[in-house]
């Protein structure tokens, strides 16, 4: 019994490394479901995961569209190696290739889509020995205009743009008012300061007054004119007419 789950074990074994059993497949992810106005731009995006390494001259990408009404499927787009867009059909010049197999993205643009364009879209990669695995589907609406809730989110961001914008300019604003506010302050307390005297120090016009009071001017009566100023000492004068007085007092005897 042991050795028949024994042999069964090592064929299991033997079946997965060759590749013949596989325990996971590649998985492939995609929105779901998608609108896009008549005219614009759409990227299609599909992602991959592969329990094998990514080889990029092997790895393979399919889509294929599905039309809503009546009508067969057509290739939308293939890669092997590098892009093939369809040489013919509807999606011939409109199918662009932005995707990156590196990096596990298999997406296409298709540019300026119609009312033709509405249906379902299906994503197949395949990374040998990793061939086994869904296919992601995408069903695009084409519309006239966004629809509500498109154009809310838009509005949303639009406003929280402009929100931003206005903090931004009142914090900058505020920061610069209570800059201004606080050099006001400081220059207030420092003209205070900058006005005191020093009490040692006459003001000019007193020096003047009293450079006035020590000048005597003398007026020779014979002919009217102002002699020089004189600046002698009143206790020199005083000595000299002591001195006058005594020669006068010598004489006299």
């Amino acid at each position: 019994m042991c050795v028949k789950g024994f042999y069964l074990l090592a064929v299991l074994s033997g079946l997965a490394a060759s590749g013949v059993l596989r325990v996971g497949g590649i998985r492939v992810y995609m929105s779901g479901d998608m609108e896009a106005v008549n005219g614009t731009d759409v990227r299609l995006k599909c992602t991959f995961q592969t329990s094998s390494p990514i080889v990029a001259s092997s790895l393979t990408v399919t889509w294929n569209f599905r039309p809503l009404g009546p009508g067969r499927e057509e290739s939308v787009f293939y890669y092997h190696n590098k892009p093939y867009p369809p040489v013919d059909g509807r999606f011939r010049k409109r199918a662009v290739w932005a995707g990156d197999i590196m990096g596990r993205d298999a997406s296409i643009i298709v540019r300026e889509v119609k009312f033709t364009y509405n249906g379902t879209y299906t994503c197949q990669v395949k990374n040998p020995p990793d061939v086994h695995g869904n296919a992601g589907e995408i069903r695009l609406r084409v519309v006239t205009t966004a629809s509500f809730s498109e154009l809310l989110l838009l509005a949303l961001a639009i406003g929280g743009g402009i929100a931003a914008v206005v903090v931004l300019l009142v914090i900058i604003v505020s920061c610069r008012r209570c800059r201004r506010k606080r050099q006001r302050q400081e220059e207030s307390e420092e003209a205070p300061r900058k006005e005191r005297k020093d009490p040692t120090v006459c003001h000019p016009s007193r020096s003047i007054h009293l450079y006035l009071s020590e000048t005597s001017v003398e007026i020779d009566s014979s002919d009217g004119m102002i002699s020089e100023a004189s600046t002698k000492d009143p206790s020199s004068s005083e000595e000299e007419e002591r001195s006058t007085d005594e020669d006068e007092g010598g004489d006299s005897d």
